[in-house]
């Protein structure tokens, strides 16, 4: 007779707050900040119209948002950590842009069908627990013949470098699927399904700077939460040997040729239509 052992699946309800904790320490807008280029090349490639209603999902400090919103666009900008549409809200104010900016889960919007024209997300959904639910919520609210455009990070990348090295002093919990998944072909076709079209996938590359290579663990240890977190839940030894690496890891990719930290980190562009 044969035993099946079955694996037990991750409680996402509490790896949703867990999330939603970690997003809000440290200040994600100095990260945001440092990646602008990504949505406003997005903008572009979704091929935004004036006058359109768009999304903008897992804003964070609202790059992707405030892009569609210079296009004059009608932009909602959501997110589920208050704080980050907060930044988001004061840049927005700076720029005398006229957009607004909801709480809401990307796992479960709060919009009807079809009430988009484009639904965005730059580097923002893929961090959601549930991929599957997350993809189907970006379709549902995106009428027919729509444009969904997304950025997320390529698992061959700087980033997925720096994921894995803090995976490996602080793992996820079982069972949770890789955000990177959503940074592969193959990865996006299974979670959309015969839902959309895909109109392009490309693979693009964005250029990070600092100070040092010193500079680089030091940053993202104060503003960026998963390095943060990861740091306050392991011991101090730990930790040094945890900023070791990553600047270890920024070395490697290092083509400044100076004493500064000059590195490129590659990620998908992704548009697609809904059928």
């Amino acid at each position: 007779m044969s035993t099946s052992i079955s694996t037990p699946q991750p409680d996402l309800g509490m790896i949703k707050q867990r999330q939603q904790k970690m997003w809000s320490s440290g200040d994600y807008s100095e990260v945001g900040a440092r990646l602008v280029v990504m949505s406003e090349k997005l903008c572009d490639a979704v091929d935004l119209r004036a006058g359109s209603k768009v999304l903008d999902v897992a804003s964070g400090n609202g790059n992707a948002a405030l892009g569609a919103a210079r296009r004059f666009c009608d932009v909602i900008s959501t997110d589920y950590v208050p704080e980050l549409l907060q930044r988001g809200r004061q840049r927005a104010e700076a720029e005398r842009l006229p957009m607004t900016f909801e709480v809401a889960d990307a796992e479960n919007l709060p919009y009807a069908d079809g009430s988009f024209d484009f639904v965005l997300s730059a580097i923002g959904a893929m961090f959601a627990p549930d991929q599957q639910r997350t993809a189907q919520e970006l379709v549902r609210v995106c009428k027919p013949g729509g444009r969904i455009g997304m950025v997320n990070w390529v698992p061959d990348s700087f980033v997925g470098d720096m994921f894995r090295i803090v995976a490996k002093y602080n793992p996820p919990p079982p069972g949770v699927k890789s955000p990177l998944v959503w940074g592969t072909r193959d990865g996006l076709e299974q979670l959309f399904g015969n839902a959309v079209t895909f109109k392009s996938i490309e693979r693009r590359a964005i250029a990070f700077y600092y100070r040092s290579p010193e500079h680089f663990p030091e940053f993202m240890a104060t503003n960026f939460g998963p390095i943060k977190t990861a740091l306050a839940a392991i011991e101090p030894e730990q930790q040094s040997a945890l900023l070791d690496d990553l600047k270890d890891m920024a070395l490697g990719h290092n083509r400044s040729g100076d004493d500064t930290l000059v590195l490129d980190s590659d990620y998908l562009e992704v548009v697609a239509v809904k059928a």
